[in-house]
Parts: C-alpha cells; sequence; structure tokens
C-alpha cells in the first residue's frame, strides 16, 4: 500500500525534471523505512540510489546516551555531517563513497573504531532516497529535493519493531530511544514541516 502510494508520487516527481531526485524518507523506529525503499526500488521503473541511515549512526555506548539530554540526542544520533558529504557528492559528481559505521565494533565512543573499514560506493540514478530515522532533518533540506515522512499506526510500528528486534529490543528502545524520537517529530520535524506524508 504505501510502496504504491509512494511510487505515484515519485513518478510525478520525476516527470517534472529531467535530473537526479533526491528524497529522503524519515519516520520512527520500526515504520518500515527500509521496506519502502527497497519495494521501490524493486518496483520502480528508473534506477533507484538507496542511501540506508544506519549507516551514519553518530556512534556513543548505551551509557554515553544515557547522559545526553534529549535535544542533544536528536543532534548526535545521526551523523548528518557525512550525510550531506554524500548527498552533496552525488549532486555534484554522480557518485559518493563512505565508510559504514560498523556494528560489530568493540568501541562504539572511539570514532577510530566505530567506522567499517570497508567502504560503499553509489552512483546518482534518476531517484535517490537517503532512508532512515532523522532522514529529513533541517541541515539536509538544501541537499533533498523532497520529505517524506512514512507514518504507520503506532500499534503497527510497535508490532513491526517487535518481529524483527524481539520485545527485550522494544522494551530497552521504548526507554531509551522513544524520547528523542518524540522531540524530534514534535519540534524539529512535525509532520507539516513534510512534502508528503503516508498514513493509512
Amino acid at each position: 500500500m504505501y510502496a504504491d502510494r509512494m511510487i505515484e508520487w515519485v513518478l510525478l516527481q520525476l516527470d517534472r525534471r529531467t535530473d537526479p531526485l533526491f528524497v529522503g524518507i524519515d519516520g520512527r523506529s520500526g515504520a518500515g523505512k527500509s521496506t519502502l525503499a527497497e519495494a521501490v526500488r524493486s518496483e520502480l521503473s528508473v534506477g533507484v540510489s538507496v542511501i540506508e541511515g544506519d549507516d551514519f549512526y553518530g556512534g556513543g555506548s548505551g551509557a554515553c546516551w544515557d547522559a545526553r539530554s534529549v535535544e542533544e540526542k536528536v543532534d548526535t544520533v545521526i551523523d548528518w555531517a557525512r550525510q550531506s558529504d554524500v548527498l552533496r557528492a552525488l549532486r555534484s559528481d554522480g557518485t559518493a563513497t563512505w565508510h559504514p559505521f560498523d556494528w560489530e565494533a568493540t568501541d562504539w565512543d572511539s570514532d577510530e573504531v566505530r567506522l567499517a573499514r570497508t567502504t560503499i560506493e553509489t552512483q546518482a540514478q534518476p531517484l535517490v532516497l537517503l532512508e532512515g530515522a532523522y532522514s529529513c532533518r533541517p541541515e539536509l533540506h538544501s541537499l533533498l529535493d523532497a520529505l517524506v515522512l512514512l507514518d504507520p499506526p503506532a500499534d503497527l510500528r510497535r508490532a513491526q519493531l517487535l518481529g524483527r528486534e524481539g520485545d527485550e529490543y522494544r522494551s530497552q528502545w521504548e526507554s531509551r530511544w522513544s524520547a528523542a524520537e518524540d522531540h524530534y517529530f514534535s519540534n524539529v520535524m512535525p509532520p507539516n514541516r513534510f512534502d508528503f506524508v503516508l498514513r493509512s
């Protein structure tokens, strides 16, 4: 359902331009952003580049995260400066390379350790999707042509999060991560700041 509506909307945008369309897909944890991006990539008739927001986790152990204020969490959870570099390179050069966050790293607080040694490279296709929570933050607006919010019902989102990560992770997420998302989607990027909102 969401993919069909997203594809219809994207095709309308593409009809109005000849250069690549850069779109951010934002939403709370468990909303289905990655699934939506993959569905668009597989079903759309033109090439699609997908940049995964998880590659740009800002680092920080649980203890480090818990010591931050809600505003600090929103500002640091995703390394938006590196996302900005990638989007800018795609726009200017048509290609971008980055080191993703290493989720197996032994030290999430160390700049030298937390990024993987391997690199990811992508080319700018007619549609470029940056997907992940915080992907439409204001610092990226000048590099994104459109801001999309995926906003399914809360019970569906929590069920998807539970199915993906398990009950222990969900309870930890709700106590540790949800306050930052509440602040971001209420104060930084409320629904009326998006160009297209996908709801049931």
